[in-house]
């Protein structure tokens, strides 16, 4: 079959070069315009662009997919099937009716787990032990199309949101080149979602990233952990100074502290009080500073036992 490929980020390459690497038809690559980026604000392309140039296939970078101008490329390229991979727009009913085989996405959950924006994420500050990722055909509902392939991801105590990305990432590009096979000998299974086990995974927002130790540690870990390496959660030290967190470890689950925020040891990391047990912080970044480990952040900073992050 004739394939469009729509997607943008790292997720997205990992399918790219899985399907080009199947031998599939790749007619074109569709993705993000170009954005600024850095303190330089200089012009910098998307993951896929850069991948597709790599595998000499034709980019394409619409600001619009409703215009005439994107109906007419279609039209050109003639898919036979669209293979959406974390595109980052929704795609108008023109272009979802447009293939003979329709619009394939991959998505990074166990639908109808985590439709939406954030289904990494979510599932890591959910606590949950097993993601996945689910190959399903589009239709004009946020992540509502049938299910078509799933497979189960185990998900560790301490994987993060990188880990996670980089295994589902993997785990996507092998399921998507299994359905389009499957597509092209006509032997897939549409299955219905059932709407009422549906959740919605939202955008993260900076809300999300701010470290309440009021909560369990468990719950700290997870949040510490989904939200790294981007956009990282943070507190603020005793100074007021922002303290963004790397990476952390659970150290206690069952003691009950009267202060929480309180900074118990500096023995093996920063390890704090939770309003149930505690975490002991193994990666920070200081407010107008790089990425370090704990240990160097205690011999840079007057950080002492009985101080409080707030």
């Amino acid at each position: 079959m004739k394939i469009l490929f729509m997607g943008t980020p790292d997720f997205a390459v990992f399918s790219l070069k899985a399907l080009y690497e199947a031998k599939q038809e790749i007619v074109a690559v569709v993705t993000q315009p170009d954005k600024p980026k850095g303190r330089g604000y200089q012009m910098m392309p998307p993951p896929v662009k850069v991948a597709a140039e790599e595998l000499s296939l034709p980019v394409y970078q619409p600001n619009t997919l409703k215009d005439e101008a994107f109906s007419a490329l279609l039209e050109e390229l003639a898919p036979e099937l669209i293979v959406v991979v974390a595109y980052g727009k929704i795609l108008p009913k023109s272009v979802l009716d447009f293939p003979k085989h329709g619009c394939i996405n991959v998505h990074g959950s166990l639908l109808p787990e985590y439709r939406g924006a954030a289904p990494m994420q979510r599932a890591i500050l959910d606590g949950k032990t097993v993601t996945g990722i689910t190959t399903m055909m589009m239709d004009v509902g946020l992540d509502t199309g049938d299910m078509l392939l799933r497979e189960e991801l185990p998900m560790e105590e301490n994987d993060n949101f990188e880990t996670i990305h980089d295994k589902l990432g993997a785990l996507g590009a092998d399921l998507i080149v299994k359905t389009v096979a499957a597509e092209e000998v006509g032997t897939l299974t549409r299955i219905p979602q059932n709407d009422e086990g549906a959740t919605y995974a939202q955008k993260i927002t900076k809300e999300d990233c701010l470290l309440d130790f009021s909560r369990d540690a468990r719950t700290v870990h997870n949040q510490i952990r989904g939200l790294s390496p981007i956009p990282l959660s943070f507190t603020h030290t005793p100074d007021g100074k922002l303290l963004k967190v790397t990476s952390a470890k659970l150290s206690d689950e069952t003691e009950e502290h009267k202060t929480s925020g309180e900074v118990l040891s500096l023995d093996s990391g920063i390890t704090v009080a939770c309003g149930r047990g505690s975490v002991t912080l193994l990666g920070v970044l200081p407010e107008g500073k790089s990425r370090m480990s704990a240990a160097d952040f205690i011999r840079g900073r007057k950080l002492s036992v009985g101080d409080i992050l707030k």
